[in-house]
């Protein structure tokens, strides 16, 4: 009996490795590429942009006046504006415009983050108040903060108006963005309701 289980357990063997020393057939097939159908652009959206599933505010905007010498740009679907400052040896900054509904995680969250991207280390609650000034222009309040780190700068304003928060951050090189800070408050100042 065991010499019949052996025998049948070798066959089995001989024929599995037999199959498996064959010329391996390839096999190709031709398939239609999918058509993928872009979302609808918005009245101010760039229809070549990518859709975002991030909620951005809706209902009342806000206005303003951007310097001649910024130059008004398509950017992202979840921006409101964006502005490219240009600079001496090619250095380019850029103003982003953004609104988002509620409060966004508050004042200290989005200054953290802010902080995050130029790799400087967080701040507590206590702190937050000396990292900021403020600015109320025509109905509004902006708390500003101003950040430098590994030769970039920022200059951000938070605005909350009408049920959202407004972020304008210029971000560049630490000089260009230090060289455009008096238009940037300037610019603030234009800010208001329709």
């Amino acid at each position: 009996m065991f010499s019949r289980s052996l025998l049948s357990v070798s066959a089995s063997l001989a024929l599995l490795f037999a199959a498996g020393c064959r010329d391996s057939e390839v096999v190709t097939y031709t398939v239609p590429k999918e058509t993928v159908t872009p979302p609808a652009a918005g009245p101010a959206s760039d229809a070549s942009m990518a859709a975002t599933a991030v909620s951005t505010a809706t209902g009342s905007d806000l206005v303003w006046t951007a310097p001649a010498d910024w130059v008004a740009k398509n950017g992202p679907a979840m921006r409101k504006a964006t502005y490219v400052i240009t600079g001496e040896a090619g250095a380019v900054a850029e103003l982003a415009v953004t609104a988002f509904p509620g409060d966004v995680g508050g004042t200290l969250a989005n200054v953290n983050r802010w902080r995050g991207q130029l790799q400087l280390p967080p701040l507590d609650a206590t702190a937050l108040p000396s990292a900021l000034t403020s600015l109320d222009f025509n109905g509004l309040h902006a708390d500003i903060v101003e950040l430098t780190g590994g030769g970039q700068r920022v200059l951000g304003a938070i605005v909350p108006a009408h049920g959202a928060t407004w972020f304008f951050k210029l971000t560049g090189p630490d000089a260009l963005v230090a060289r455009e800070k008096a238009a940037f408050l300037a610019f603030l100042q234009t800010v208001k309701a329709p």
